[in-house]
């Protein structure tokens, strides 16, 4: 599955009311009833779910699964009783050639699937979905992903994700004692027993979710080891928040979920933070190849420049293309860059397509580039 699709508008999945309305009171209603379910029907449950899951992070075209043979149903005046369901009706297939050929993927399919079975008239069968769908999103939100600090961010003024850690609020403990803010690595032994050892974060790390996809400090400086690495924490982190999507996607109402709500907090202050922490960078990188090609006269035959930023309404790292100099033999003179970083950021500045947030972010990382070269 294309994770970057996934995260398009995941921004926009945010509840009106998370503590109250309709969607607290169906998250609630399929929370009892699947609790209602004997322990063996729950298990049942959740093994198919973890390999529906599965299947759908896989990005298969198909999956199968196969409802419980009795579900656990409330009745008119006869409270809840065991109901079997028909043979028949419990293997399921969904997806397939036709899907892979419409270019329709599974989580679609099983979405659409579940609201089949929950319209039918046999209530078992309905039920028995619908305790699939819930057990579903429950495994992807609180199995598939790990756990990570409370944390607190804020916005910068204007903005509307807040990103920025509030280190006041939360009080570091031991960096030798606290686990959620040291990494743990196994030390081999002669006599093959692994030994614990803790390593700490550094300082900027331990205030974010999980510290340890933090690529750079607040000084932009970078904590791994190359940038494909820290292009490789930005994807895990996109990556986290799509399986949060998805799981929304197949039920709406988990926005309700305690759990969702910390971890997509948790998670999109980090990624947004960290995603224009990154291009921040590159585009310092930019600065530093253009000033050494400059130097070999290496520059004098055109040159144009892709500027990556962090778009907050798709969470990627996207980039903005522009010309600085025509092909052809004009001398490069630091001058152009300016005079083509002003035209463009004009540009950019009442570019609707892009959000408020992510145009200051654009602009701010044109106007690094005119300082840098107005020297």
């Amino acid at each position: 599955m294309n994770d970057q699709a996934l995260l398009i508008n995941v921004v926009d999945v945010e509840p009106v009311s998370i503590g109250s309305g309709m969607l607290r009171q169906e998250y609630q209603t399929y929370q009892n009833l699947f609790q209602a379910q004997p322990p063996v029907v729950k298990q049942y449950l959740n093994a198919q779910a973890s390999a529906l899951a599965e299947a759908i992070i896989k990005g298969s075209h198909q999956a199968q699964f196969t409802l419980p043979d009795r579900v656990e149903v409330q009745t008119e005046g006869m409270g809840i009783k065991t109901v079997p369901l028909p043979a028949d009706e419990r293997g399921q297939q969904v997806g397939g050639f036709v899907r892979q050929f419409l270019r329709s993927d599974l989580r679609t399919a099983l979405r659409l699937r579940f609201l089949e079975l929950e319209h039918s008239i046999n209530q078992a069968v309905s039920t028995g979905s619908v305790l699939l769908r819930h057990a579903l999103a429950m495994h992807m939100v609180y199995n598939m992903l790990p756990s990570g600090k409370t944390v607190f961010y804020e916005a910068l003024e204007g903005e509307e994700i807040p990103s920025i850690p509030v280190k006041e609020r939360v009080k570091p403990r031991s960096e030798f004692t606290a686990n959620s803010d040291s990494a743990l690595i196994e030390r081999g032994q002669k006599n093959s027993i692994s030994e614990e050892v803790q390593v700490p974060y550094v300082e900027a790390a331990r205030y974010f979710y999980l510290p340890q996809w933090v690529t750079l400090d607040d000084g932009g400086h970078l904590l791994v080891g190359s940038l494909a690495e820290a292009e490789a924490y930005i994807a895990s982190m996109q990556h986290y928040l799509s399986v949060l999507h998805t799981a929304v996607g197949l039920a709406p109402y988990m926005v309700a979920d305690e759990q969702y709500q910390h971890k997509r907090y948790g998670m999109l202050g980090q990624l947004v933070n960290q995603g224009r922490a990154l291009a921040n960078f590159e585009v310092e990188e930019i600065v530093r190849t253009i000033q050494r090609r400059a130097a070999d006269h290496e520059l004098d035959r055109g040159l144009s420049l892709s500027v990556p930023y962090f778009n907050d309404q798709t969470l990627t790292i996207e980039t903005f293309r522009f010309d600085v100099i025509p092909s052809g033999r004009v001398m490069f003179v630091p001058a152009f860059v300016v005079l083509a970083v002003r035209a463009q950021g004009a540009k950019v500045a009442q570019d609707t397509r892009l959000d408020h947030s992510t145009r200051r972010h654009l602009l701010a990382e044109l106007g690094t580039l005119e300082k840098v070269f107005l020297r």
